[in-house]
């Protein structure tokens, strides 16, 4: 791929994701908007509808992807356990900067940017990558502040049920009327720019406070997850299209749920906030490179 090609890539991908974010940033500043409601809405209607749709609609065969689920669980595995001694010798709380090391922006952030980076057909492996990634959120991240977390709550069983509704229908190559097929797709094409302007609103909230761990937890989490990414590709051996997806997943910044996970569990929540808001920020210099590196397919 020629340099014009990367350059009109990055920029057509990055600029509108950056955009609607600041569009979102301001918003925030002015009304200051309730997030927690633009969030919930997001995580229990607009995104298991999202699922449902591209899971139904494409036929995605997850035989097609083991080796892409068996590489996001390795990134999400390897990046805890290649913080876990980092936080020993800093004496941060590993329960603090594990969980948001681990669990990145495959919301969001990934799923615009893939989107229009690399088209509709790249949106499979994503919503592959998402659901593992909310999978082992919903179960280990959430075990890990609390042993007697159940796997199936608000927050997760709506996403639980949209996959496997999706992979029914898919699978089983079911019709859904038009009538009722559309308004889903509608409902689905929500997430996206509401994802983006609800990290905008939520970007306001960035401090001063725990800059340090932040910007150490921005730099930390994309080169530990590039890494473990370039480690795995000989084994995994993914074809371009997945190999990009799996590029920007292991770029991607921690994930919002982190700091409602925090807040949650009274886990360092300003600090967590902190992680969250600048890996985000930061961002901006790591998904150019992460589409740099992606290959043409």
């Amino acid at each position: 791929m020629s340099n014009a090609l990367i350059l009109e890539r990055i920029l057509g991908s990055v600029i509108p994701v950056l955009i609607i974010v600041l569009v979102g940033y301001a918003y925030g500043r002015w009304r200051k908007p309730n997030i927690t409601t633009i969030n919930q809405i997001n995580m229990e209607l607009f995104v298991p509808m999202l699922i449902f749709s591209v899971l139904a609609s494409k036929s995605v065969d997850l035989t097609d992807y083991w080796p892409l689920v068996v590489g996001t669980i390795a990134v999400i595995l390897g990046s805890g356990l290649l913080v876990w001694p980092f936080c020993k010798l800093t004496g941060i709380d590993p329960k603090t900067l594990i969980p948001p090391m681990m669990f990145t922006n495959t919301g969001n952030l990934a799923l615009p940017l893939v989107l229009l980076a690399f088209g509709e057909a790249a949106m499979p492996a994503t919503i592959v990558v998402f659901i593992v990634s909310q999978f082992l959120h919903f179960t280990l991240g959430f075990y890990i502040l609390d042993r007697h977390a159940k796997v199936l709550n608000r927050i997760s069983v709506p996403t639980i049920l949209a996959t496997a509704a999706g992979l029914l229908v898919g699978f089983t190559h079911t019709s859904i009327p038009s009538l009722v097929m559309i308004p889903m797709e509608m409902l689905a094409q929500i997430v996206i720019p509401m994802m983006l302007f609800a990290l905008g609103v939520r970007m306001q909230d960035v401090t001063t406070n725990d800059l340090g761990v932040g910007f150490t937890a921005a730099i930390l989490c994309p080169v530990t997850g590039l890494a473990l990414a370039f480690a795995l590709q000989p084994f995994l051996q993914l074809d371009p299209l997945q190999w990009s997806v799996f590029l920007v997943f292991a770029a991607l910044p921690p994930a919002v749920l982190n700091y409602m996970v925090a807040e949650r569990y009274n886990q360092e929540p300003t600090r967590v906030a902190s992680i969250v808001l600048i890996g985000n920020i930061g961002a901006i210099f790591w998904m150019p490179i992460a589409l740099a590196l992606a290959p043409p397919f």
